[in-house]
């Protein structure tokens, strides 16, 4: 089981999509939060902790995690998705991207069928 955790600024539209679209996916557990201080769900050191990879919508998301969290965060591969804040929840295109670019570090969990 790889424990992951999807970042964007809000947790309301691209993270929340990732949690939900990868949760289905063998030998996954996720969980979303967002680095603004008005996110629906505020990242907490405990999510950093848990997590075994952290994935980020975009770059600044990545300086803004290492800022507040670099003592938690212990080596965690942090894979950056460069994808853009356009998207509404569980937009087709924004699932299509998220499993491009991030099931590609989980392929082979991927469910059957």
């Amino acid at each position: 089981m790889i424990r992951v955790l999807f970042l964007c600024s809000a947790n309301r539209l691209r993270s929340p999509t990732a949690e939900q679209v990868f949760s289905t996916w063998d030998d996954v557990e996720t969980d979303s939060a967002g680095l603004s201080n008005d996110a629906t769900v505020p990242l907490s050191s405990e999510q950093v902790e848990w997590a075994d990879v952290i994935f980020v919508m975009e770059k600044a998301h990545r300086n803004k995690l290492a800022r507040r969290f670099r003592k938690f965060l212990g080596g965690k591969r942090v894979i950056c998705l460069d994808i853009p804040d356009e998207y509404e929840f569980m937009d087709p295109v924004l699932i299509r991207l998220l499993e491009d670019r991030a099931g590609r570090h989980l392929l082979r969990r991927k469910p059957a069928g």
